[in-house]
């Protein structure tokens, strides 16, 4: 739980492959690696339960897998000696939120305690100063070596067995982490080694929620204000504003219409059939198939009479929330017909852009128009 950072200042291995251009590792390093390396940060993801427990869980529990093995942690995951694949259960209750470094040094410890004999522990901040202290503190200085670098430019003594991970960001992908876990896959994972966790899903959901009309609301109350400001503006000091508004309306949009949100979702907000719209093996998986996720679903409404106000988007228990404005009534026995795409930002690869279009299919057979939407997950 930590960050990772190149150590070059340009390279094209993060950000998506050949063909984009090359991200300056200055600039990302200052606009987001960063901040791991607080303690506040490193607290916040410390106390979300579910994800601690998932891995504590998926430690302790396998300590067979453990004993006597060699480890290696890097941001958001650890590479380890001796694994097997983590069980289901396991990717089922990882959370939203992500870290990709070794950070406070917990994942490294805890499987120290589990009986490795070797931790190597990856962290490209100063956060790995941390990470030594409580390694330190808790007797494990002997089995657990913080090493302060990134996983795509330190060299370890051997290959491992295990990359234990915790890459994941808002909706999977947001963060763009996983390509430095690819990396270390690559670089230091034996051929009979394994990834924890070993497969993930990414999901889709209609969805109801009251947030569409107030996040309505709070998009015309910003322009009403505008509209104010511009008259202000020029009854007192004589400019003329109101040739801005256009932008500043198109400005407004994509932040209160167009940002998808984080937001728990209760079971009976999902008013039709879930489906899933990328499955990605860590073993196998390779950039170019995270660059950009494509899919065509069709989801049944399966609920009685109701608004049908967006998707909820999610690779375990926890939501992100794509709102359509406006909403649309849909029925029992409608079908949703979705095509689904995902790219990274052309402005910052760790940031995503989705187009998601739908038409309802009634029970009659009939078409609703096409609804065409574009998000934004920041």
């Amino acid at each position: 739980m930590g960050s990772s950072a190149n150590g070059s200042r340009t390279a094209t291995t993060s950000n998506g492959g050949a063909g984009r251009a090359p991200v300056d590792k200055e600039v990302d390093f200052a606009n987001y690696f960063c901040t791991y390396a607080f303690l506040y940060h490193q607290k916040e993801m410390l106390s979300d339960r579910v994800r601690m427990d998932a891995y504590y869980d998926a430690v302790f529990r396998n300590p067979s897998h453990f004993l006597g093995k060699w480890l290696a942690f890097q941001k958001r995951w650890d590479l380890v000696r001796k694994f097997r694949r983590a069980p289901i259960g396991f990717q089922r209750r990882l959370s939203t939120r992500a870290s990709q470094g070794t950070g406070s040094g917990i994942l490294a410890i805890w499987s120290a305690q589990a009986g490795a004999r070797k931790v190597y522990a990856v962290e490209a901040t100063k956060m790995a100063e941390h990470a030594r202290q409580l390694v330190k503190a808790n007797k494990l200085e002997d089995v657990v070596e913080v090493i302060e670098g990134s996983i795509e430019d330190v060299t370890l003594p051997e290959k491992v067995d295990v990359i234990i991970s915790e890459w994941m960001g808002y909706f999977l992908l947001r963060e763009s982490m996983f390509d430095s876990v690819i990396c270390a896959r690559d670089r230091w994972l034996k051929p009979t080694g394994v990834m924890y966790p070993s497969h993930a899903r990414m999901w889709l959901a209609p969805i109801r929620t009251g947030l569409s009309k107030h996040k309505m609301e709070d998009y015309e109350g910003c322009m009403k204000d505008w509209r104010f400001f511009v008259e202000d503006t020029h009854n007192y000091y004589g400019v003329d504003m109101s040739c801005l508004t256009k932008s500043f309306s198109e400005e407004q949009k994509k932040y209160y219409l167009q940002t998808s949100l984080w937001n728990n979702l209760h079971p009976n907000q999902v008013v039709g059939t879930a489906a899933i719209i990328k499955e990605l093996d860590c073993l196998t998986a390779t950039v170019d198939d995270i660059l950009n996720v494509q899919a065509s679903i069709k989801s049944s409404i399966n609920a009685g009479d109701t608004r049908f106000c967006g998707f909820g988007g999610w690779f375990d228990v926890h939501f992100r929330v794509f709102l359509l404005h406006p909403s649309a009534l849909v029925h029992e026995g409608n079908d949703l017909i979705v095509d689904f795409s995902m790219s990274r930002s052309k402005e910052n690869h760790r940031l995503m852009e989705v187009e998601l279009n739908c038409e309802i299919r009634q029970s009659s057979g009939e078409l609703l128009p096409l609804s065409r939407n574009k998000f934004y997950i920041e």
